[in-house]
C-alpha cells in the first residue's frame, strides 16, 4: 500500500517536469508566438521596400555576437532588414561536432514551419535543424540545437525574449506569405578578408575557407545560395550546386569578390597580420548587455539610427538567469600561430605548419590576375603511425557542475569525464584539431586557469544573483516539445 503514493508522487513530478517544457500546457495555452510584428519594423520595412510577407534568411556570427534578419525587397534580392545582438552563445570558435561539447553549430540550414516552436520553455524557438546532411557526412552529433529567447545557451544561440518574440513573428509572416522555408547560415564570424587573414592558421580554417564560399556567393548576388553536398565538403550555387555537382557554375560576380578578397588576404599577410586563434572560457555574449557598456556604447559619437541597433535599448532588455556569467567576465584568450615549418614531431603526431607568408611583390602578381596560392593552412603528415607514449601519466578526471567536460578541457585536454573510454592512439586527422606550439598553449591554460580561480566579478544586473557555484551552473536544457518529423 505503500507503493501507491510514492508512484502517484513520482507521477506528479513527471507530469510537472512535462509541463516544465511545454510552455503553456498548464494554465492556458500561450499566446506569444501570435504577437505581431512591431509598428516600428514594419514602417522600417515600408522604408526598404519590403512587406510582411516577404521571404526572410539569417546570418548568426559568433565572434561578434550579432543575428542578422534578412528580407526580400521589391528587386528581387535580400537586403539587410535588422541586426539582433546574440545574448549568448556558448562553446569556442568552430562547429559543433559531438552531442554535449556545448558547440553552437556552422553552416548553412533549411528552417521549415514544422521547427518553429511555439511552446518552448525558452520563450519561443526555432530548431536549427543540426546536423544537416554536411554535419551526418562528417560524423557529427547532437539535437535539439536551437535558436530561442532565455539568454542561456548550451550549444544554442540565446536571445532575450523581446527579440526572439520579433524575430519568429517576423519569420511567421513570411511562412503565411507562402515561404516554404528560410535559410540560416551560422558563422564563426563576418568572413572579411581581415578575419580570414587573421584566422588562417586556426585548425578550423579549411571549413571556414569552404563556408565562405556561400558566403561569398550571398553577398555578390544577394541570393539565396543552393547548397549542395560533395562527398564530406558544401558546395554552392545554383541547380547543379544543389543537384550535388563538385564543380557548380561559378558566377562571374561571385569569382570576382573571392579574387578581390583573396588579394587582399594575400596583402594583409604580407604586412605581417599575425596569424592568431581566439579561445573563449565558455562561448560569449554581445557587449550591448553589460550595463556598464551601455553608456560607452551611446557615446561613441555616431547618431542612434546609424547603430545597428540600440545600446539603452537592448541594456535594458529582461535578460532572465544568463547561462555561467562567471565565464564572461573575461575577455577571450589571443593565441598566436606561428609555428615555423619543421621536422616531424615525436610519435607521429601531426604539426600544423606555417605557409610561406607572401611578399608584396606575389600580391602584385596576384593583383595582375596570377593564380591564388593554396589556402595557408598546412599540415605536415607524418609518415610513421602514431603510438600512445609509454608511461605518460594518467589523466585527470573532473567534470563540471553539468557533469560534462568544460570548455576549458575541450580546448586544452588533459582532463575527462569519468565515464569516458580510453583515448584511442593520436591520427594525424585528430591531431590537427589540436595542434599548436605546445609554450603557446601552456601559456594560454596557465592564464585561464589563473583567471577561473580566482571569484567571480559580476555587475549590473548579473550581480543582482549571487547563486551559490551550482546555482550559476547552466542545467541540462530539456527536451523541446516533439515537432513532426523532418
Amino acid at each position: 500500500m505503500a507503493v501507491r503514493p510514492l508512484a502517484a508522487a513520482g507521477l506528479i513530478a513527471v507530469t510537472l517536469g512535462l509541463g516544465a517544457c511545454q510552455d503553456g500546457l498548464i494554465g492556458g495555452a500561450s499566446t506569444r508566438h501570435l504577437t505581431p510584428v512591431p509598428a516600428q519594423t514594419l514602417s522600417l520595412m515600408q522604408t526598404k521596400g519590403m512587406s510582411q510577407s516577404d521571404p526572410i534568411l539569417i546570418r548568426a556570427y559568433k565572434k561578434e555576437s550579432e543575428l542578422e534578419v534578412w528580407k526580400r525587397d521589391g528587386t528581387g534580392q535580400y537586403a539587410l532588414l535588422k541586426t539582433f545582438p546574440i545574448c549568448r552563445w556558448s562553446g569556442q570558435l568552430g562547429p559543433k561536432t559531438k552531442q554535449g561539447d556545448r558547440q553552437a553549430p556552422e553552416g548553412f540550414y533549411t528552417i521549415t514551419p514544422g521547427q518553429m516552436n511555439p511552446n518552448s520553455s525558452y520563450y519561443l524557438s526555432f530548431d536549427t535543424g543540426y546536423p544537416n546532411a554536411f554535419d551526418r557526412a562528417n560524423g557529427r552529433t547532437g539535437n535539439y540545437i536551437m535558436v530561442h529567447g532565455t539568454c542561456s545557451s548550451a550549444g544554442c544561440f540565446a536571445m532575450t525574449d523581446a527579440s526572439m518574440g520579433e524575430i519568429y513573428a517576423i519569420a511567421r509572416e513570411a511562412f503565411a506569405g507562402g515561404q516554404r522555408a528560410f535559410q540560416f547560415q551560422s558563422y564563426p564570424f563576418r568572413m572579411t578578408a581581415q578575419n580570414m587573414a587573421k584566422f588562417r592558421n586556426d585548425p578550423n580554417a579549411p571549413f571556414w575557407n569552404n563556408l565562405k564560399e556561400g558566403a561569398d556567393y550571398f553577398e555578390a548576388l544577394r541570393q539565396e545560395p543552393k547548397v549542395g553536398l560533395c562527398g564530406a565538403k558544401y558546395v554552392f550555387g545554383g541547380a547543379d550546386a544543389a543537384a550535388g555537382s563538385c564543380s557548380p557554375r561559378v558566377d562571374p560576380l561571385v569569382a570576382e569578390k573571392r579574387a578581390r578578397d583573396d588579394h587582399q588576404i594575400a596583402e594583409l599577410v604580407a604586412k605581417g597580420t599575425p596569424a592568431t586563434r581566439v579561445v573563449y572560457q565558455d562561448g560569449g555574449q554581445n557587449p550591448v548587455f553589460r550595463p556598464q557598456n551601455v553608456t560607452a556604447f551611446a557615446s561613441l559619437g555616431a547618431k542612434e539610427e546609424e547603430m545597428p541597433y540600440s545600446a539603452k535599448e537592448f541594456g535594458r532588455h529582461n535578460l532572465g538567469e544568463v547561462s555561467r556569467p562567471e565565464t564572461l567576465a573575461g575577455a577571450p584568450e589571443e593565441i598566436a600561430i606561428e609555428p615555423k615549418a619543421g621536422p616531424a614531431g615525436p610519435k607521429g603526431r601531426t604539426q600544423l605548419a606555417a605557409a610561406p607568408i607572401p611578399t608584396k611583390a606575389a600580391a602584385a602578381a596576384l593583383a595582375a590576375g596570377a593564380k591564388p596560392a593554396p589556402a595557408p593552412l598546412m599540415l605536415a603528415k607524418q609518415a610513421e603511425p602514431a603510438a600512445a607514449e609509454a608511461g605518460k601519466p594518467a589523466r585527470v578526471t573532473v567534470a563540471d557542475a553539468e557533469g560534462d567536460v568544460s570548455a576549458f578541457q575541450q580546448v586544452f585536454g588533459g582532463l575527462s569525464r569519468k565515464d569516458a573510454p580510453a583515448p584511442e592512439p593520436a591520427t594525424p586527422a585528430a591531431d590537427a584539431a589540436t595542434a599548436e606550439p605546445a609554450k603557446q598553449v601552456h601559456a594560454a591554460r596557465a592564464r585561464i586557469q589563473a583567471h577561473l580561480a580566482k571569484p567571480p566579478t559580476a555587475t549590473g544586473a548579473i550581480a543582482e544573483k549571487k547563486a551559490p557555484p551550482a546555482k550559476v551552473a547552466e542545467a541540462k536544457k530539456p527536451a523541446p516539445k516533439a515537432e513532426p518529423a523532418r
